[in-house]
């Protein structure tokens, strides 16, 4: 039998991260909580193996307890959650997605020296492409590996040290906002040049696609996977050079070092 999962909290990222808990096969049943009943009720038809509670039944009940709350949301949620998570005599583990609070962060909230997993999901994980960086404090070997196997229907789940994962987060959490505006500016590029709009999303989407697939399985540098792409005197390379005429390389760096910013002013 699966563990029981809780989630308290069912927007975008944690309604993400169940869906991958539910797809491996290793989920007992699965709670959710949210402050509009209606959300997690949508959310608990769509998965078949969950139900909808309150907050305190899946604090008291859930083996591993995922946070899908805003970091400026969850010190009252724990305060809220603390004392029926206290009186508890078996093992659970909190599990936190809170962008810029640390695991000891977690447990200083709680007031309880509680086992805690940090995992820095994304969305594309909802349909198994994207990536979870996770760590722990207080977990074992045992429950890490488990966890990262209750995930693994969510796409590329690495192990990191903690002072990795804002850093982390600022590539991988926030680069989907990132690719969606370089995919929305791909099809409007196209819509200009004559193309009709539905088939320029598709394009420029399922490019994305397979250029991440060729950098992650090709074992070839992203500057060689560009130059092959750019024949002397060809089209591509005027398209490449009118980017960097624009700080196209640069304004991609300043935005994950801006996301990584906020990140620290979380903390």
């Amino acid at each position: 039998m699966g563990q029981m999962i809780g989630l308290i909290g069912t927007g975008n990222m944690g309604s993400a991260v169940v869906q991958a808990a539910a797809r491996s096969g290793l989920a007992g049943e699965i709670l959710l909580a949210n402050r509009t009943p209606a959300k997690a009720e949508e959310l608990a038809e769509r998965l078949g193996q969950a139900r909808v509670v309150d907050n305190l039944e899946a604090a008291r009940r859930a083996q591993l307890i995922f946070l899908g709350v805003k970091p400026q949301m969850m010190a009252g949620v724990l305060e809220e959650i603390s004392p029926a998570l206290g009186g508890r005599d078996d093992r659970y583990i909190l599990v936190t997605m809170a962008a810029g609070l640390t695991c000891e962060k977690i447990r200083k909230m709680a007031g309880l020296d509680c086992p805690v997993i940090r995992m820095m999901p994304n969305t594309p994980s909802a349909v198994g492409a994207g990536v979870v960086q996770y760590c722990g404090l207080g977990v074992s070997e045992e429950e890490l590996e488990r966890f990262a196997a209750l995930m693994a229907p969510a796409g590329l789940v690495d192990r990191v040290e903690e002072r990795l994962i804002d850093a982390a987060s600022a590539v991988s959490g926030c680069g989907p906002a990132f690719t969606y505006l370089f995919i929305e500016a791909l099809a409007d590029g196209g819509v200009a040049c004559g193309l009709p709009r539905d088939k320029a999303l598709r394009y420029a989407a399922q490019m994305v696609i397979g250029a991440g697939r060729l950098a992650l399985e090709g074992g070839k540098h992203p500057g060689a996977l560009k130059d092959a792409v750019c024949s002397p005197g060809g089209t591509t390379i005027q398209g490449v050079r009118a980017l960097e005429e624009r700080g196209f390389r640069g304004a991609a760096m300043d935005a994950v070092i801006a996301a990584y910013e906020k990140t620290l002013e979380l903390r």
